[in-house]
């Protein structure tokens, strides 16, 4: 495994971490689709979440050398924290997650965390869900209705996340968005945050010169869906692209290849497909490589998803999804 600074945080972070969905058998992510409410309800719990088929990709990812884990609903927190006691890591390791029912556009105007008492008692109740003294990451994800909404939400924020530091319930803070490039920039520029965390892959290229903006300015760079939410193997069958492993490494070698991308958070069910993720690293990105990922930007699928992805992160479309509490089944619509 390779290593890389993250940021100025003084972490040295592996260059791929583990993601925290768990999954149905058609391959969709749990909880989120089997019942949207409950999984975005705080203290709501799923079986079988951090079962035996979890803690075996948790020992691969110890193998590979995975130091970083993200984590977003309470069933995923709760199974990691659980699972990190049941299988203790042979190394130090790092959790980010998100505060419950706070994030993208699951509270109107993000409110919650611009509210110190509120952002607090979220960040307590999380460690004991988790049963840790001390959340490495927090990821925060507001939508743009939270600066419309108030000029001065951004100096709340960083307020709150300067006193939970103080407090010693937090150490870094995330700048995550689904409001395209504006918040992401204004979320930089504010210097509150530690790391930027955000979609990008070959498909969703657009968010480079945030990335090289938040490089300049001392923060970790953190991507994820490098993958395309699994589209990218969609395109590969249009594109007649039967090597499939061959293709995913291609994607993450092309990703870590990127010059501001420290980091890259991959999620998967499956011991051997997160053992095709780690062994991308051992080789550079090659002209066959190249041409894999070539035959699928010449599929229909890669140039509507590029598109739609391109006028998203301008701000030209709104994703609906999050509006209805569903992260896995998108809509759009022109705003």
């Amino acid at each position: 495994m390779e290593y890389v600074n993250l940021g100025k945080t003084g972490l040295k972070v592996s260059r791929i971490a583990m993601g925290g969905h768990e999954y149905l058998q058609d391959g969709r992510s749990r909880g989120f689709n089997e019942d949207r409410e409950k999984s975005l309800t705080p203290g709501a719990l799923f079986d079988g979440f951090g079962g035996e088929n979890r803690k075996a990709v948790l020992k691969t990812a110890y193998e590979n050398g995975i130091n970083f884990f993200e984590v977003t609903q309470d069933s995923e927190k709760e199974a990691l924290g659980r699972n990190l006691r049941e299988c203790p890591p042979p190394y130090e390791v790092y959790i980010q997650t998100r505060p419950e029912r706070m994030a993208y556009s699951y509270d109107k105007y993000n409110l919650g965390m611009a509210d110190l008492n509120k952002l607090r008692t979220e960040v307590q109740r999380i460690l004991k869900l988790m049963q840790i003294e001390r959340l490495d990451f927090l990821n925060c994800p507001p939508m743009k209705w939270a600066f419309d909404h108030d000029p001065d939400y951004l100096d709340k924020l960083g307020y709150n996340l300067d006193q939970l530091k103080k407090e010693g319930l937090l150490r870094y803070a995330a700048a995550d968005t689904f409001s395209g490039e504006e918040i992401y920039r204004k979320m930089i520029e504010s210097g509150v945050f530690d790391v930027i965390y955000v979609n990008f892959n070959f498909g969703d290229h657009t968010p480079m010169e945030t990335l090289k903006l938040a490089k300049e300015k001392g923060m970790g760079v953190v991507t994820r869906e490098v993958y395309m939410k699994g589209d990218l193997f969609k395109m590969a069958k249009q594109a007649g692209i039967e090597d499939t492993v061959s293709l995913a490494e291609a994607a993450m070698r092309w990703q870590l290849t990127c010059a501001p991308v420290d980091m890259v958070v991959y999620g998967t069910g499956k011991v051997r497909n997160l053992q095709t993720a780690c062994r991308a690293l051992e080789k550079p990105f090659s002209a066959q490589d190249e041409a894999l990922l070539e035959k699928i930007r010449g599929t229909e699928m890669f140039k509507v998803y590029e598109e739609r992805r391109r006028d998203e992160f301008a701000g030209k479309l709104a994703r609906m999804d999050l509006l209805f509490i569903d992260d896995s089944q998108r809509t759009y619509t022109t705003i």
